[in-house]
């Protein structure tokens, strides 16, 4: 049996526990070490789940690190993937991957000369739900789909989050922070966009922290946090993506499209699973729940609601891929597509124009029940 990767995970923020947490039910990686600016986060955290700390010097020096989980705050997601990859480090970074498609090629440019690869989160499309309503569309439930709609609203982050300065500054708003859940998802089911336009607006200039120590504080909004765009996509569909961060209620639902013989339903592509729901013209009809592995809840909500999150399935099957010397699904051509199409959306609210893509990508690899086994440790029959 191929050894599973030796992997350093820098950034010891929340998301780093999800990871570290879910990382023993797959196979191919094993977490070594965890590196921080700030050095006890990265103590803390190694102690929690048995691994070492390392200095970020130290971690992309070491021997027994393969690849670099790459966890920092957007701003630093392009220097420290840099910084690994000219470690000779491959690199798996959370969203958004980078905040211009400038970085983005240097990244690609920089692994491809060093025989190196680069893979970026999201990979909640690649959950039972959303692989499910790629398996519809594929086999044409819906008939050819023209146009859709998608929809992430909320108030924000600064009522719980503790320190939310980075959702509201450059590289951060909801298009590059919950955008790349939606976009990547669209793009997987329907292939690349050709042009995108949009219209965005700040309603407030600053934003208060309603929790922990710094409960009553007033932080800058320093970049747009409503905007909705309009994306044609290479195969002809129309989709409306509304995004905003300054709504208390809304009835819109995450995702649906719009087919020449009816329409498919999708439940949120921020979760892995979901109720998807199609009609045939205008017999409605829910979608029974898939055999799949990744459709198993594991996990307990806060409201006690159980679900299945499988954060780190695209980090597997990259360790995966690379061990197998196959492709692997969250890969950077897709990663850096959805990076201009997110950086376009901004682009066009700010100049009032529509902007023509010039990246493209080819749909990732669908994961079926029996391909989506594999993943796991140990493989889940099917």
């Amino acid at each position: 049996m191929t050894q599973p990767l030796g992997l350093g995970l820098i950034g010891a923020g929340n998301i780093s526990a999800s990871y570290l947490m879910r990382a023993p039910h797959f196979r191919g990686i094993r977490f070594v070490a965890v590196a921080d600016v700030n050095p006890a986060a990265a103590e803390a955290r190694a102690a929690e789940y048995g691994i070492q700390s390392r200095s970020v010097d130290a971690l992309l020096a070491s021997d027994d690190i393969d690849l670099v989980v790459n966890l920092t705050i957007p701003a630093a997601h392009f220097a420290i993937s840099k910084a690994a990859l000219e470690a000779g480090k491959h690199v798996y970074s959370e969203k958004p991957y980078v905040l211009t498609l400038e970085e983005g090629r240097e990244l690609s440019r920089l692994a491809a000369e060093r025989g190196l690869r680069i893979g970026s989160a999201p990979d909640t499309f690649l959950g039972t739900s959303h692989q499910m309503a790629r398996r519809l569309l594929d086999e044409g439930a819906i008939g050819r789909v023209t146009s859709g709609t998608c929809a992430v609203m909320s108030i924000g982050m600064e009522s719980w989050h503790p320190n939310p300065d980075f959702f509201f500054r450059k590289g951060g708003g909801p298009v590059l922070d919950l955008g790349p859940y939606y976009i990547s998802n669209l793009v997987q089911l329907l292939g690349p966009v050709r042009r995108v336009g949009a219209l965005s607006a700040t309603p407030s200039a600053t934003r208060t922290i309603g929790s922990a120590s710094r409960k009553g504080e007033q932080i800058p909004v320093e970049t747009p946090t409503t905007i909705h765009a309009l994306l044609e996509f290479t195969e002809g569909a129309v989709i409306s993506f509304q995004s905003s961060w300054d709504v208390w209620q809304t009835d819109l639902e995450p995702m649906a499209l719009y087919g020449t013989e009816g329409t498919l339903h999708v439940p949120d592509p921020n979760f892995f699973d979901g109720d998807l729901r199609v009609t045939r013209r205008a017999d409605a009809a829910d979608v029974p729940r898939w055999q799949h592995p990744l459709g198993l809840p594991n996990r307990s909500t806060n409201a006690g609601k159980e679900v299945a999150d499988y954060r780190g399935t695209g980090l597997a099957d990259m360790a995966l891929a690379i061990t197998e010397g196959r492709p692997h699904r969250c890969n950077d051509e897709l990663a850096l597509h959805v990076i201009e199409v997110l950086t376009a959306i901004l682009a066009s609210g700010e100049e009032g124009r529509f902007v023509e893509l010039t990246t493209t990508c080819a749909r990732p690899e669908a994961l079926a029940p029996e391909a989506a086994s594999t993943l796991l440790a140990p493989p889940v029959p099917i």
